[in-house]
């Protein structure tokens, strides 16, 4: 099996359910969260829609009131750091919205390969 990175946050839900993966991907999240000492308490029963626009809150705080706490969370769920950086951050909403997509595409290659390799 080839892992093929999905190109939207929609996609990237869609094959974690099918994969019967949703449960982890929420498991890892709420693990890389809590090891960078920002936990986000993601309960697994959480619908997918929910799901996305609770890490979009937890970023737009970090980045308005913690923003060295921010980039560390990036540093140590490994979202790279060249993405990020061409990423427009003139509207916040629309930024949080990307790095959501990026944390949780990074998050899904974990569970992913840990389920077949």
């Amino acid at each position: 099996m080839v892992f093929s990175p999905p190109q939207n946050i929609d996609t990237l839900i869609s094959q974690a359910e099918e994969e019967n993966l949703y449960f982890k991907l929420i498991e890892q999240v709420n693990k890389d969260f809590g090891l960078a000492n920002e936990n986000i308490d993601i309960p697994v029963s959480i619908l997918p829609f929910e799901f996305k626009n609770r890490i979009q809150e937890k970023l737009l705080h970090l980045i308005q009131n913690k923003f060295s706490e921010y980039l560390n969370l990036l540093y140590i769920i490994d979202v790279s750091e060249e993405k990020i950086k061409k990423l427009d951050g003139s509207d916040i909403f629309k930024l949080t919205e990307d790095v959501t997509f990026l944390i949780l595409k990074r998050e899904w290659q974990k569970v992913w390969f840990r389920k077949y390799y």
